[in-house]
């Protein structure tokens, strides 16, 4: 199998692994609880803590969640009054701040990118949260993050980064207000996430309980997915550059093997090099996904495989359904080898233009 999906999710890193196996096996103590094993499972949480937070911005505080869905949800619905985003945003974005009778959803451009205008237009006094995402998880392209905090601090509005995507890929800017991320994205487990919530900021409730983690989250932490976590952030800091070069050289390698029929969707400029969408006339996707069952790349968001309605970020980009459904998403990192990228290249142009020949 030939693994191209990393915006679905990541190989676990076997450092992440082999940190968590003790605290599945032996150390299961509850971290919350007062006694010598609690401590010690404390103590692993908060290193791990501080891990995750070595990829933040300096200032806030790192608050421990099941996945960036409650996070981002944590951070919507803990702030009171009108929310702007983007109509390329995550479902967890669109549908939580939809929920608001005051939420602006404001387009973007072929490339992907928020008109800047258009957003000090949407975006005045009295507006209290402005959520966007920093790398898009379905068409990779880099929102002008900084840009847009600067405008919502501006009108007096708290400015919410889903950096799910960007989280140890890219540079995160350090004047937002909150930050959610997501362990499996960068090579950790699945089942854990968190909210970086800035120094002062005091949000609203989300889950009520124990109120475990200092934000105000309630619930029993794992020590042994905060350690995966932790681990996979380290790794990931120490790798920055190595990885980022890395699938550069992917990203300008499967380009070549594609050639000039296929069209890149949004920017490629302003994009995350380890996500490649693309789209190719009259190509049949189910098709091309039934032919070849041994690559592993996607129709689109696989938050919404399955649903049969086309991409609501290729729509959003100007694409007609019909377009939408000739897309596809190759995405690769870490473990990705330019073998893999040549064989997947080769494979998936000789099969698409094998159905253009036959139709």
């Amino acid at each position: 199998m030939i693994y191209l999906d990393y915006q679905a999710t990541t190989p676990l890193a076997p450092q992440a692994f082999d940190a968590m196996v003790p605290w599945l096996r032996d150390g299961f103590a509850n971290p919350h609880s007062p006694h010598a094993a609690g401590r010690k499972a404390k103590a692993a949480v908060e290193v791990a803590r501080a891990q995750v937070a070595g990829l933040l911005p300096p200032g806030g505080t790192v608050s421990f969640t099941s996945g960036a869905t409650e996070a981002l949800n944590w951070a919507i619905k803990g702030v009171a009054g009108p929310v702007v985003t983007l109509a390329t945003e995550h479902a967890a974005v669109l549908e939580t701040a939809q929920t608001r009778a005051d939420c602006t959803v404001l387009p973007v451009g072929r490339d992907g990118l928020v008109d800047l205008s258009a957003a000090r237009d949407a975006i005045r006094p009295g507006t209290a949260l402005v959520a966007a995402m920093l790398v898009n998880n379905e068409i990779g392209v880099i929102q002008p993050i900084a840009e847009l905090a600067e405008i919502a601090h501006a009108a007096g509005a708290l400015f919410l980064c889903d950096a799910v995507q960007g989280y140890g890929r890219v540079p995160i800017p350090d004047t937002c207000d909150m930050i959610a991320v997501s362990a499996h994205k960068i090579h950790g487990p699945k089942g854990i996430g968190a909210l970086w919530i800035r120094d002062n900021i005091t949000l609203g409730t989300l889950l009520h309980g124990g109120g475990q983690e200092a934000g105000g989250r309630s619930g029993t932490l794992s020590p042994a997915l905060c350690v995966g976590f932790g681990t996979a952030a380290k790794v990931a800091q120490a790798r920055q550059a190595e990885n980022a070069a890395h699938v550069a050289e992917l990203f300008d390698r499967a380009l070549d093997h594609l050639g000039p029929d296929w069209l890149v969707n949004g920017s490629r400029e302003h994009r995350y090099r380890g996500n490649l969408n693309i789209r190719l006339p009259g190509l049949d996707v189910a098709r091309l996904m039934s032919d070849l069952r041994d690559i592993a790349f996607s129709a689109g968001s696989a938050c919404a495989s399955g649903s049969g309605r086309p991409s609501h970020v290729l729509r959003a980009i100007g694409l007609s359904d019909i377009q939408a459904r000739e897309s596809i998403r190759i995405g690769f990192g870490r473990y990705t080898t330019p073998e893999e990228i040549d064989a997947a290249m080769t494979r998936i142009t000789t099969a698409a233009h094998s159905q253009r020949a036959a139709a």
